[in-house]
């Protein structure tokens, strides 16, 4: 997974010193994660991964609050006979010098999918505003 993540945008991130080593970009990277603490921001706006389930824009709106930009939250729609999807990925964008920006969907592709972002056999797309949403304890 490592190997992975550095070679996908480590790579690109190199071009830049305070990221050019594989230890740079990865300290780096946990140091904006526990700056981020997205599960922090969440709990302070009363969203807590547990069974019961969200609106999405509840999610959306809490944490553009916080942080002043959109996030992009990619779900798993939902299983056959539910009608809650769940969110499995929240990425928080960065300009290259690390200043956080909004995510904008690549134009022309609403639905963005690569191939890595798989939960067991379903494949994550942008969550759908208008389905309840299940925030579940484990984020990638």
């Amino acid at each position: 997974y490592r190997k992975h993540e550095w070679d996908k945008h480590g790579t690109c991130a190199a071009t830049l010193e305070v990221l050019n080593s594989q230890k740079k970009y990865f300290g780096k990277a946990l140091e904006l994660y526990q700056h981020i603490d997205l599960n922090g921001r969440l709990l302070k706006a009363g969203i807590k991964p547990s069974s019961s389930y969200y609106k999405m824009t509840a999610i959306k709106e809490a944490l553009t609050g916080f942080y002043g930009v959109t996030p992009k939250i990619q779900c798993l729609p939902p299983e056959e006979g539910e009608k809650a999807q769940t969110i499995g990925q929240i990425e928080i964008c960065f300009t290259r010098e690390l200043e956080l920006v909004n995510c904008m969907e690549p134009e022309g592709e609403s639905n963005p999918i690569q191939a890595h972002f798989k939960f067991g056999t379903s494949e994550l797309s942008v969550c759908n505003d208008s389905l309840p949403t299940y925030y579940p304890s484990e984020l990638q």
